[in-house]
């Protein structure tokens, strides 16, 4: 898991680096293609073995994580690299909301605080003026969001999907819809609030190909090696050491020019941090 959290930090500096010359959405378009390749050469080699019958949960597993994941390449060329890990790691506080509303689940007394504190984090992280939140800290927060309707959606589609189905229908909405909306762009008026699903495709050139590759290709890794991680032993473990990205997060980013975060926004990332570590520790013992 340290080395997922590694590799999805590179992924997240290479991200950041060619997000500044090429759309956000161009990038994720990059960086769903490999693992469609990928996962597509497995399901070829070793047919889907499911049930099925739930499409539409699947499709919507697949677009909230691509409108996560655009939402989240977008704030990382906008602000520290840091701070836009962190706004997409307090998924697990939502994870808690949204499975206690839709699917039933208790939550543990120490979900209660947890949620709470992750709450006031969020607030120390994006420090709104006037508690106005700019644009970016609401795709942020929305990243987190997204990225929690789609872990739970798949605690219902595990039933009935094969795990690659399930990979597939993110990537596989990650790599159609972003085409789709590059090719609508220049036929339409995007409002300034929109830009960051709006654009028209640049072609890479020179070492902006390694970039997006590299985005590509760390992302696969840190996917891999995730998904190596939670067989092996209890998800609330592997949750725990998964908050080590974001201190690789800041590192990078720090390399990559960003300020060295203030007092304020490292509280704020200690107690997303333990909110989360507070959500998991339940599920550690379980």
């Amino acid at each position: 898991m340290l080395l997922a959290s590694l590799s999805f930090a590179f992924m997240g500096g290479f991200a950041k680096v060619v997000s500044q010359s090429l759309p956000p959405v161009e990038v994720t378009f990059f960086r769903n293609i490999f693992g469609v390749v990928l996962v597509g050469l497995s399901i070829v080699k070793v047919p889907l073995k499911q049930t099925g019958g739930k499409f539409l949960l699947l499709l919507f597993r697949g677009s909230m994580g691509f409108a996560a994941l655009l939402a989240y390449f977008y704030i990382m060329a906008h602000i520290p690299l840091g701070e836009a890990v962190t706004y997409n790691k307090t998924s697990p506080i939502f994870v808690a909301i949204f499975a206690y509303i839709f699917l039933n689940e208790k939550l543990h007394p120490s979900a209660l605080f947890a949620i709470i504190l992750g709450f006031v984090g969020i607030v120390l992280v994006a420090q709104p003026d006037g508690m106005h939140f700019d644009k970016y800290d609401l795709l942020g927060i929305f990243s987190g969001i997204g990225a929690a309707l789609a872990y739970t959606s798949i605690r219902e589609l595990r039933k009935y999907y094969d795990t690659r189905a399930i990979v597939m229908s993110f990537m596989g909405v990650g790599t159609v819809a972003p085409l789709i909306l590059m090719l609508m762009t220049p036929y339409i008026d995007v409002p300034k609030s929109f830009d960051w699903m709006f654009a028209q495709f640049v072609l890479p050139v020179g070492v902006e190909w390694g970039y997006v590759t590299a985005v590509g290709v760390f992302a696969t890794m840190s996917q891999l090696l995730m998904t190596k991680a939670y067989e092996l032993t209890k998800a609330g473990i592997v949750g725990t050491i998964s908050y080590s990205n974001i201190v690789f997060a800041v590192l990078i980013g720090v390399m990559l020019g960003d300020p060295i975060p203030d007092f304020w926004t490292v509280l704020g990332i200690i107690l997303v941090i333990v909110s989360g570590l507070l959500v998991a520790l339940p599920k550690a013992k379980g």
